[in-house]
């Protein structure tokens, strides 16, 4: 998202709102400070175990901690925006990526990756 006065807090609120709507209401978002070399400041964006909330230390999916990180984000560099012709005095904005093969098997609970490129007809029909 690139506009005039975008800010850390419309990071935040994007992308607490879509992955509420992905994972349910309840979903707790955590962002922590991170490296990615084109966004300052960057972070990596975590939701709450819906799995245990880190009461199991046996998860299999969040290993007790109570959190899952699940994607990158970041204030678009300066930098970025001089080497695309904008002047980064003007305008500010997001960035933030995520696998999408992670997101499908955290919401729909698949246990291995494979299974999304086997081609096999009965995985997919169940979409």
């Amino acid at each position: 998202m690139v506009d005039k006065r975008v800010t850390l807090g419309d990071l935040k609120g994007v992308l607490t709102y879509a992955l509420q709507q992905v994972f349910g209401a309840g979903t707790a978002v955590r962002i922590r400070p991170s490296f990615f070399p084109f966004t300052e400041p960057s972070a990596e964006v975590d939701i709450g175990c819906f799995n245990c909330g880190g009461r199991d230390r046996a998860c299999r999916i969040c290993k007790g901690s109570g959190w899952l990180e699940i994607l990158g984000a970041g204030m678009i560099d300066p930098n970025v925006f001089r080497a695309v012709g904008y002047d980064p005095e003007e305008v500010s904005g997001f960035a933030f990526g995520m696998g999408i093969e992670r997101i499908a098997m955290l919401k729909y609970r698949i246990d291995d990756i494979r299974l999304f490129f086997a081609n096999d007809v009965r995985f997919l029909r169940q979409f």
